[in-house]
């Protein structure tokens, strides 16, 4: 299928502009980490798309691929194009499946434009926010959903803690644990980020860096905040948070390990280990990692159930957006510095803009 965009026609782009892995991190990603070239787009092989790269998502995840350890996926080799879920407008294509101006998510990396094969790609549908099927519709209201709901097994009435709580899963899953009658206790890290998570129906925040070098005093708050104890805890964050929030599980209590992000640039934090781990025997607590492809059957579910939630008003999120592509280093390095508030993306054409509005119907007519 090789007709031209649908609308407009217009001539199709020759050159592309991409950022690379020039060399692994020691610590805190940063800028200088990666380069900027331009390059000319190839022509496509049988069974390939060209897509206009619009929104691109930063996750914790990629500092695990740069690092060079092989983890669910293989890792960012140097020399090569940052890798980064996205979302896109097909421009060309001799697929089957796809068409030009059809709407695509997946690995579409730190470009402008992606020459990509059609396995892997999934088709999206018009007229919904873009973003948002990297966001709250995407992995990472999924991650918050199936993480929750299957490996945290709430109950209403019971306490669910959430670390970083600020962040694009973390805000999510409190929001959730309440929809489910839960008290909820946010961990993040800025006052600003705690009177965010109290307007969106947190019970109670602490401000982690407050207690950075004083983890009587963070243990004391914990405690206040969680009166009868903690039924799940999310873990987003891992290390001293975790060793002090297994002080206060309750029986039969539910770990939901979903990541360590400070862990990540951090290897002292590596080191450490937990000191209070033998409570998880005692009171028989279960401690579980994910990933959300474990659940890539259900996604639709998901989806459906997020956007019903969004749609009702009970469900909010916020986007930390950063332009153009050549600033896509500096997204990642906000991303593992706490900087951010809500979902960190990279919008790599200036002036894209959402359309529409996000509804359970309109969700439930296009998938």
């Amino acid at each position: 299928n090789l007709e031209p965009p649908r609308g407009k026609m217009s001539s199709l782009p020759t050159r592309n502009t991409r950022v690379l892995l020039s060399q692994r991190p020691i610590g805190l990603p940063k800028a200088s980490d990666f380069q900027v070239e331009t390059v000319p787009i190839p022509e496509l092989s049988d069974k390939q798309i060209l897509v206009e790269v619009l929104y691109l998502s930063c996750d914790p995840a990629m500092r695990v691929w740069i690092s060079g350890v092989r983890s669910y996926k293989e890792p960012v080799d140097i020399g090569t194009v940052m890798h980064a879920h996205g979302v896109g407008k097909v421009l060309k294509s001799t697929s089957n499946r796809f068409a030009p101006g059809d709407l695509v998510q997946g690995f579409l990396n730190w470009q402008q434009y992606a020459v990509v094969s059609e396995k892997g790609m999934m088709k999206l549908p018009q007229g919904l926010p873009t973003s948002a099927f990297l966001g709250v519709l995407g992995g990472t209201g999924l991650t918050a959903y199936f993480g929750l709901l299957d490996i945290g097994q709430p109950k209403r009435g019971e306490t669910v803690v959430v670390s970083a709580a600020a962040g694009a899963v973390g805000s999510i899953v409190g929001q959730i644990a309440k929809i489910k009658g839960c008290r909820v206790v946010g961990i993040a890290g800025g006052d600003d980020k705690c009177a965010w998570l109290r307007e969106l129906g947190f019970d109670a925040t602490i401000n982690y860096k407050k207690y950075e070098k004083d983890h009587a005093g963070f243990s004391k708050e914990l405690k206040k905040a969680c009166p009868k104890g903690i039924d799940v805890y999310f873990d987003n964050v891992g290390d001293w948070q975790l060793d002090n929030v297994l002080k206060f599980v309750n029986e039969r209590a539910r770990v939901v390990m979903c990541g360590a992000i400070s862990t990540y640039n951090d290897v002292s934090a590596r080191e450490r280990g937990l000191v209070n781990y033998p409570v998880c025997i005692s009171r028989r607590v279960r401690m579980e990692g994910f990933i959300i492809l474990d659940f890539k059957n259900r996604f639709q579910e998901g989806v459906m159930q997020l956007a019903q939630w969004l749609q009702s008003g009970q469900l909010k999120h916020k986007e930390d957006v950063t332009e153009g592509i050549e600033n896509a280093p500096k997204a990642l390095v906000k991303l593992f510095s706490g900087a951010n508030t809500g979902k960190v993306l990279i919008r790599v054409q200036h002036g894209t803009e959402n359309s529409g509005a996000v509804s359970s119907s309109s969700i439930q007519s296009r998938l």
